[in-house]
Parts: C-alpha cells; sequence; structure tokens
C-alpha cells in the first residue's frame, strides 16, 4: 500500500478531537466518510468496478487508525505500538478476505479533496480502482490545530 502523504505538512500538536461517532441506525460511518466512499465508487464506475460497501468492522479499523495519528502526532501505515493495517482491521473484527490495501492522507479539507489526492497518486489510485476489492472502511479524525487526518481500509471478501 501506498506510504507517502498526499499533503507533507508538519503534525499539529498530539492532542486530537474524534469526529462524531457514526449514527446507531443502522448506517456505517460519519455524514464527510461517506461523503469519501460515494465519491470513491465514482471514480470506481469510471474504470468499470462495482462499487464498494461500507463495511463496519473496516470503518472501526480506518477510524481508529485515524483517530490515533491524529491524537499521537505520527503519519503512518504502521500504529506507533507497531501494528499493520491487517493487524488493526483483523482487531476490530474483520475476518476471512482475500487481499487488503491502505490509503491515509492527512491535511485536506474535504472528502472531494482527499480523494482527489489519492487519485493524483499512482499507488494510492490503484488502491481505489483495484476491481477485486468490495469492501471499505473510512476514518476522518481531526487534529487539535485543524487538520483531518484520513484513512481508507479495502479488503475482498
Amino acid at each position: 500500500a501506498p506510504t507517502g502523504t498526499s499533503s507533507p505538512t508538519p503534525s499539529p500538536s498530539p492532542t486530537a478531537s474524534a469526529t462524531t461517532p457514526p449514527p446507531s441506525s443502522g448506517s456505517v460511518g460519519t455524514a464527510v466518510e461517506n461523503e469519501v466512499v460515494t465519491l470513491t465508487n465514482a471514480e470506481r464506475a469510471k474504470g468499470g468496478c462495482a462499487p464498494l460497501k461500507h463495511d463496519p468492522q473496516l470503518r472501526a479499523a480506518a477510524f481508529g487508525h485515524s483517530s490515533d495519528m491524529a491524537k499521537n502526532n505520527y503519519f503512518s501505515h504502521t500504529s506507533q505500538d507497531g501494528r499493520s493495517f491487517l493487524d488493526r482491521i483483523r482487531a476490530a473484527g474483520f475476518t476471512g478476505g482475500s487481499g487488503w490495501a491502505e490509503n491515509i492522507a492527512k491535511g485536506q479539507p474535504t472528502a472531494a479533496s482527499v480523494v482527489q489526492a489519492w487519485m493524483n497518486s499512482a499507488g494510492h489510485k490503484a488502491n481505489i480502482m483495484n476491481c477485486k476489492y468490495n469492501l471499505i472502511g473510512v476514518g476522518a479524525a481531526t487534529a487539535s490545530g485543524g487538520q483531518i487526518v484520513w484513512t481508507q481500509d479495502f479488503a475482498a471478501r
């Protein structure tokens, strides 16, 4: 999975406030996270890929990672405790699967701007446009300095 940032700006101070938790009405994710899913699916449709379904376990893994990066002032696919994105996906309860990937970004202020940044990066775009993936989890957390930290976790199952 790509490890580069779309916005190589300095990280904000280490404290963070989480975004609003998802509503309990059976939907997955916040409004901005769901907008990322919608925009990602629009890009996939241009390449003939089926839409991704927002999976609650993948969303939990993605949001947990975005929140951790925002709170602890780091930017990496590897958590500070050494866990990989697949470790985090499994810890969130996601089982099975035959392929996984992760995109991360920080600093883009909107869903549209982060999806565009990923589409402008070959490695990130390859994850988005990989038609074998059918599930996604999106997490967005806002750091104390106001920067949004974004994570997309993809899976095929």
